[in-house]
């Protein structure tokens, strides 16, 4: 008698603390606002590790389905994954003339991409490529290093110097907001694309990033992409990164230089000398 007495009073907490929950009145823990980041000696989140994204926004930001590649002989091999898209509500606003530009852009992907040409990625396509990347943080700067072609580039935390030049990399200056580092991206080079579906920029760049940690071993990436020349507002992406968790993880060696030499100069080698 006790012990059914005993489980009709759980039930019956069980189901007021669920009733509770569903109308408000208590609110729900959020893992977002609950996780507290382990610290570095001077007390800010830790981000030091191998992260990687586990999506297809390298493929198209926006949502697409699974389709064919563009290489018959490949088969299955080459075929895009299907993905839901990372581009916040959707669509990237593009202006008419930019839109077209994208468009011959997507239809001359498997030449133009600057990924085929083993260029350097940039911001914020560095982040989401199918390669890990590396954090190495100190207090006055944060070093990111990125498996795909050995790109890299320095945060300065402290007092960045003005950007010498436009680069592959482009300058970055970050700060910290909480436990959130916003990295402040400009001085891009305008030969890099989003994605392989020829989603693209101008040198008129603008790329601001957000790192918040959720977890031990995830983190919340967001990046707000302007650029007047391109697009009519500002939009943004945002995706997790996920924590490398292999006892021998890292980063392997892609330079793909030598990968493309073929491609992008065998039809000089290939000329009679005069």
């Amino acid at each position: 008698m006790r012990n059914r007495l005993r489980g009709a009073i759980f039930a019956s907490a069980a189901a007021a603390l669920m009733a509770a929950l569903a109308l408000g009145a208590i609110p729900a823990a959020s893992g977002a606002e609950a996780y507290k980041a382990p610290r570095t000696a001077d007390g800010k989140p830790n981000l030091n590790g191998i992260w990687q994204a586990l999506n297809t926004a390298n493929w198209d930001l926006q949502e697409h389905a699974a389709r064919p590649g563009q290489l018959v002989a490949l088969g299955a091999a080459g075929a895009v994954p299907g993905g839901p898209g990372v581009v916040e509500g959707g669509e990237i606003p593009y202006l008419p003339a930019a839109a077209a530009k994208k468009k011959e852009n997507f239809e001359n992907r498997l030449t133009a991409d600057p990924e085929i040409k083993c260029y350097m990625p940039g911001v914020p396509r560095a982040t989401y490529m199918p390669y890990p990347f590396q954090i190495v943080q100190t207090p006055n700067f944060i070093l990111m290093a990125y498996e795909y072609a050995g790109a890299n580039r320095t945060i300065y935390m402290d007092k960045a110097p003005p950007s010498p030049a436009e680069s592959w990399m482009g300058h970055s200056a970050g700060r910290w907001e909480g436990d959130t580092l916003v990295v402040d991206v400009t001085s891009q080079s305008d030969q890099t694309w989003f994605d392989r579906a020829g989603n693209f920029h101008s040198d008129a760049l603008h790329v601001v990033e957000r790192y918040t940690p959720l977890s031990p071993d995830a983190v919340a990436y967001e990046a707000t992409i302007e650029d007047p020349k391109v697009f009519s507002r500002p939009w943004k992406i945002s995706m997790p990164l996920y924590r490398r968790l292999e006892k021998n993880a890292q980063l392997m060696e892609f330079k793909c230089v030598e990968f493309v030499e073929e491609l992008m100069y065998g039809h000089l080698r290939k000329q009679p000398s005069k």
